[in-house]
């Protein structure tokens, strides 16, 4: 098979592991398998990609889709280093308002799957950092939220104080200001 699939302390996010085909031309791997992907789990439908180019310290996040229109995303970073978050905001979860943490980078070209009902963001770790990333509903600004990064209800460890972050996500709601329907 040509990916580990590895659970995390919030067993719904998966880390996944691709082989990698290192030679003297450089590598090849496989980033995405329907049929590996939906016999681990992860039974989506995806219909959308982005991309994003970030400097040192940038902070993007945290945002959701909210339902009708949630998404469930497969991240990789293609260039550089980032610290990526997924927030549990499901409120009949086990782990709700819980966090999880993972370093995703050019060298270890892991990829982390966040299910519906989840907040997510990262922090670029390195001078700057590509993200592509797969969506499984797409873009609507009718749905389009988040809640602020530093929330004291959730206390994510972003690894550093004074991250630059936009207008938009400094100005988001806490959690407890708003109503999420997951």
């Amino acid at each position: 098979m040509p990916f580990e699939f590895e659970k995390q302390e919030i067993p719904d996010v998966i880390l996944i592991k691709p082989r990698v085909f290192n030679d003297e031309r450089g590598f090849f791997m496989e980033t995405y398998k329907h049929s590996d992907f939906v016999a681990n789990g992860i039974i989506q439908h995806f219909t959308q990609d982005n991309h994003s180019k970030s400097d040192k310290n940038i902070l993007r996040g945290l945002h959701f889709q909210t339902n009708p229109k949630s998404q469930a995303k497969i991240l990789r970073c293609l260039s550089g280093e980032i610290y990526d978050i997924a927030v549990d905001l499901r409120k009949n979860s086990p782990t709700y308002k819980k966090w999880v943490g993972v370093i995703l980078s050019e060298e270890n070209k892991y990829q982390l799957y966040i299910p519906e009902g989840f907040a997510h963001g990262f922090l670029v770790l390195s001078e700057e950092a590509e993200v592509a990333y797969k969506a499984s509903n797409e873009y609507s600004p009718k749905h389009d939220a988040g809640i602020r990064w530093n929330d004291p209800q959730i206390s994510i460890d972003w690894r550093i104080k004074n991250p630059l972050v936009s207008e938009k996500d400094r100005n988001l709601p806490f959690l407890k200001d708003i109503e999420i329907n997951f």
